[in-house]
This record gives C-alpha cells, structure tokens and sequence, in this order.
C-alpha cells in the first residue's frame, strides 16, 4: 500500500454511500485515517468495520448535512478524537423526486437544494474555519455531470444544485488558496451506484442505455471516481485549484 496520506485525516460526507466508501477505501489504503459521516449509522458502522478489517483506520459519526449544527460537531469530533482535518470530500447528495420543472414541487426542489448544494456550503464553512486556523487543507465537493449538460429530463433540481456547486467550488477556491486551502470539485457520469438506475430498469438494461450515450461504452467503477478525489486531495495536483474534474467517460466531451 503506498503511504502519501500517511498521518492525514479525511472526513467523508454521505459516508455511506458506493463512491464515499470507496473513496474511503482508497484514503485508508494510502494510511490515512478516514472519518466517515452520514445519517445511517448502521450503514456507517458496516463501511468502517470493512475499513479497519481490511487494515486500515476507520470511524464515523452521525450527521446531517442540512443541519448547521451538525457540520459544527461533525468537524469538531472528527478533530478532537483524531487530532486534526487535512482533507474534506463534500459526497453526500440525492437524485430527490423525477418529475419536470412544472410538476415538482417546492417542498421536493428544497429537498435537493438543501442536501445537495446547502449541504456543501454548510460543511464547507467548518471545515475552512478550521483549515484556515491550522494550516491549510484540501477540500473536494462532488458535483455531476449533469449539472454540466443538464441533459436528463425530470432532474431539474439535481442538475441545478450540482451545477451550483461546481461555481461554488470555483468562488471558494479563489477566495481561500490564499490560506494554504485547495478547493476542487469532481463531477461524476453514471457509476456503478444504485443512483446510476432508472426505476424498473435491470443491470442489463442501465448497461444497454449507458453504453448508448457514453463514448467509453460503460458506467464507471466507484472506485474510477475514487481515484480522481484522491488525485486533487493529493500533492501531484498542488497546483490545480477551482477545477471541476470530469470522470464520465467522454459523456459531456
């Protein structure tokens, strides 16, 4: 296992998740400590237990996204039981309700807004306050690549959020480099995910319609996108800051 994130400490939001958890994996093979953060603890407490099992350092804490207080204890655990926060990935998001612009709701619109882009923003505040106070740190939020082409019909409030936190990331990342803090987003295609199927749709039928429109002919592995965040967390991309990096198979070329 290499070591570049040897002492480092990571926190993970919507640690549950397929990519988060491999992104997990990733970190805690490159001997980091990872924090994993999100509102299933027995679904937190299951992607830690494979962590530590694999050899790797593990923890988790509960935590809603959308909850200003939250983000404040999140980060501040995470510090007092490990000692410090060097990098941040911004995971958690949802599809929320699929219908068009003049049949979603307010109440659903909100849903996607609150989780996806004011979930950032709110974890964001935490974790640069403290990146800020210490040194500097890494912090990658994840947008999409519908937020980039906004191509799926009935995902509205998805490809608005996302696409938001590709110019948040842009602003933030101005606004800070000058603290020693990198800010970069990751923009996913469709991945091996349970979000990347339509509803009704077997493996068979996600692989047909994916390989369709996907010029790499398939969805990405987890782990594919792990190694992007893993690439802006890490020193080889020191000089890389406000970019949004594209995995998704030539999909929005």
């Amino acid at each position: 296992m290499s070591a570049r994130f040897h002492d480092k400490i990571v926190l993970i939001t919507g640690g549950s998740g397929a990519i988060a958890r491999a992104t997990a994996h990733a970190f805690a093979d490159g001997h980091a400590t990872v924090v994993l953060a999100g509102r299933d603890r027995t679904k937190l407490a299951d992607a830690c237990r494979q962590i530590t099992v694999a050899g790797g350092k593990a923890d988790w804490i509960t935590a809603d996204v959308t909850r200003p207080d939250d983000t404040a204890r999140m980060v501040t655990e995470t510090v007092a039981r490990h000692g410090g926060l060097h990098i941040a990935f911004n995971c958690a998001g949802i599809f929320g309700t699929a219908a068009p612009v003049a049949d979603l709701s307010p109440a659903a619109w909100s849903e996607v807004m609150d989780v996806n882009l004011t979930g950032v923003f709110l974890a964001m505040r935490q974790e640069i306050a403290h990146m800020k106070a210490h040194g500097g740190g890494t912090i990658i939020n994840m947008a999409s690549n519908i937020g980039a082409h906004g191509r799926r019909p009935g995902l509205s409030a998805y490809a608005a959020s996302k696409a938001a936190v590709s110019v948040l990331t842009r602003t933030a990342a101005r606004e800070y480099i000058a603290d020693g803090i990198r800010i970069n987003a990751v923009s996913p295609g469709a991945s091996d995910t349970p979000m990347s199927y339509r509803a009704g749709e077997t493996k068979a039928d996600r692989d047909t319609r994916v390989a369709a429109v996907v010029p790499a002919g398939r969805v990405s592995d987890p782990a594919e996108v792990a190694a992007a965040v893993l690439w802006l967390a890490s020193d080889d991309s020191s000089f890389v800051v406000g970019h949004d990096l594209v995995v998704d198979g030539g999909a929005t070329a």
